[in-house]
């Protein structure tokens, strides 16, 4: 089979690191053509074993680790060391994640990377970023979706905050890094010079806070939890259906909302100049929040889409990933890809964005520790067998 260029061919990444935020970007990278290569420690990336682990490896790591050479090195060894600043000598990109000055702490740092390789785009992912006050702490994802500010305003009123099932502040990190990786190739071509990116978890977070800013510092205004609804934009909401099935229903467009009431039975508020626009309906919320909520109340889920789909509604159904394994739509899209481990299948969802020209794909997945030891450490920097089974005897590889 041929397969078609993808943009980030010839590219060579190092990965140092582990867990989400770092590996995630490198499967970004690697999904759209860059060779990764990712230098665990000899007992691997604790990934591995998180959440649902089949014949010993985690079903996430197969996603996350796909398309990855895995080269182990014990980077607290000197030896260690010294095999991967040999291996980023000839790398386009180092993406690490570890707490700010570990690298530096072992002789690993950009001033002494860039000395021997100038055009090296050096990405460093952490809590609180590589310098100010709280740069030593320590910063998992979830403390600082708190202190980027999601947190806040995500829950509802006079509860405490609420988390969403998933790493969401490592996931943002990696596509931010991702994005600076991207952005760093473009400036290399022009001036044939390597660059840091430092980006942290928090300030990911953080650049999803819209307008919360200038309203704070313009209008004295902090925004707030507000629910199942979004402050200031009405009405946009999730609403019961009769089956105990919920919709989603964003009707906060001038026309869309006549056509909204119309179909919910409402042309008294379809037609009312005071909720024709946005501003009137913010401070009708309750009233029609409430309209909406008896007419749902009153149908199944799929009558209620079904409806609202032929009156050009935007209004769709909270799915599961059972929901979505089962939905055409997504077949069709191509968001699930098949790889084999061991001979058993298993899908993995495909990566984003999608491009016309040269798109991503998956060509293995995540595979077993070390299992690329031989070709990286003896083809690429020139080790002979004795050296491998030395490095094994130390401990420095697997």
């Amino acid at each position: 089979m041929t397969h078609s260029a993808r943009p980030l061919d010839g590219l060579r990444v190092i990965e140092l690191g582990q867990l989400l935020a770092g590996p995630f970007t490198t499967t970004i990278l690697g999904y759209f053509g860059a060779e990764v290569i990712k230098v665990e420690p000899p007992g691997g990336d604790p990934i591995r074993g998180w959440r649902e682990v089949r014949d010993g490896t985690s079903l996430w790591y197969r996603s996350l680790g796909r398309n990855k050479k895995s080269v182990t090195l014990d980077l607290k060894s000197p030896r260690g060391r010294e095999l991967a600043l040999r291996l980023l000598d000839d790398a386009d990109v180092l993406v690490e994640n570890f707490r700010p000055g570990a690298m530096e702490a072992w002789g690993m740092g950009p001033d002494v990377v860039r000395q021997r390789n100038p055009r090296l785009i050096y990405t460093r992912i952490s809590g609180y970023g590589q310098n100010g006050p709280y740069s030593d702490k320590p910063g998992y994802a979830s403390v600082t979706e708190g202190f980027g500010g999601f947190r806040y305003i995500n829950g509802e009123p006079g509860k405490p905050p609420v988390r969403p099932n998933i790493s969401l502040g490592d996931t943002l990190s990696a596509i931010h890094a991702a994005l600076g990786v991207a952005l760093a190739v473009i400036q290399r071509h022009r001036d044939d010079s390597g660059q840091t990116i430092d980006v942290a978890l928090y300030e990911s977070v953080f650049n999803l806070m819209e307008g919360m800013v200038p309203e704070f510092d313009g209008a004295g205004v902090v925004r707030e939890p507000a629910g199942t609804t979004i402050t200031g934009i009405v009405p946009t909401n999730t609403y019961t259906c009769r089956d105990g099935k919920h919709v989603i229903i964003g009707g906060n467009g001038d026309s869309i909302f006549r056509r909204l009431m119309t179909v919910a039975g409402r042309p008294d508020m379809a037609e009312n100049p005071a909720m024709a626009q946005n501003p009137g309906r913010i401070v009708h919320q309750a009233e029609i929040d409430a309209a909406l909520s008896d007419w749902c109340q009153r149908h199944a889920a799929a009558e209620v889409i079904a409806q609202l789909e032929a009156a050009r509604v935007p209004v769709g159904p909270i799915y599961s990933v059972a929901d979505m394994l089962a939905d055409p739509h997504y077949q069709a899209r191509g968001l699930f890809e098949r790889v084999e481990i061991d001979g058993k299948p298993l899908k993995i969802p495909a990566i984003m964005p999608r491009l016309e020209n040269t798109p991503g794909r998956t060509e293995w997945p995540g595979g077993s520790i070390g299992s690329h030891n031989e070709e990286i450490l003896q083809g690429l920097l020139s080790l002979s067998e004795e050296d491998l089974a030395g490095l094994r005897a130390e401990g420095v590889i697997t």
